[in-house]
């Protein structure tokens, strides 16, 4: 499993975890059923606690993006409630746009940052 961690960011371990995996899904590096790493393995190969594994997994799990099955531990379960997700997206993209539009950044260059995005991820 690729997942790069920045040890120099301000950004917490677990959430840089959580978001390499969910960029591993969006960029369909991980599948569908693809079981995740044990939480002891994956912390013993990117080199972190395993508690920091299992609080990026718990978070991925609250998110809907993996289950927990008993045989095969942490699995890709990407939950598809559309309503649900565009929800959470609003929750997660006002306080971005809000400052956007506080530091004079137009719609039009919020937009391209977000066309850029996904030209970049090939989405």
């Amino acid at each position: 499993m690729l997942i790069e961690i920045d040890f120099n960011s301000d950004e917490a371990l677990y959430l840089q975890l959580r978001n390499q995996i969910i960029l591993g899904i969006a960029t369909n590096t991980y599948h569908e059923g693809d079981a995740l790493p044990s939480v002891r393995a994956l912390a013993d190969e990117i080199g972190i606690n395993m508690h920091t594994v299992n609080k990026a997994y718990s978070v991925l799990r609250e998110d809907g993006y993996v289950k927990v099955d008993r045989r095969r531990g942490a699995v890709i379960a990407v939950d598809r409630e559309k309503k649900e997700h565009l929800n959470r997206f609003w929750e997660v993209l006002a306080p971005v746009v809000f400052e956007a539009v506080c530091k004079d950044v137009s719609k039009q260059e919020l937009h391209k940052i977000i066309d850029d995005i996904y030209d970049k991820y090939n989405f």
